[in-house]
């Protein structure tokens, strides 16, 4: 009997070599997209503004009205509430 291939079938090195180059560009994209992020977040400062009127227990994410972050926002989050000053 012969051994039936497959069309798609990639053995040996060459499977190998494929997945180990395609793993290591996922990671290097992942990288540069996380360093992009975080030097864009370094560049922000924040305020807490009017401390006193802040709830100790109240519904999710209502206290971050309070709060002013001065620079643009980064990663289009549109969950949170923050003021954002430019």
């Amino acid at each position: 009997m012969e051994k039936q291939g497959s069309a798609f079938g990639l053995d040996g090195i060459t499977g190998f070599l494929i997945a180990t180059v395609l793993l290591l560009s996922i990671l290097a994209g992942l990288t540069m997209a996380a360093i992009a992020t975080q030097q864009a977040t370094a560049q922000q400062s924040y305020e807490i503004v009017d401390p006193l009127s802040i709830q100790k227990i109240g519904p999710n994410l209502a206290n971050e009205t309070h709060i002013v972050v001065h620079g643009s926002p980064v990663g289009g989050d549109v969950k949170h509430k923050y003021k954002f000053e430019k």
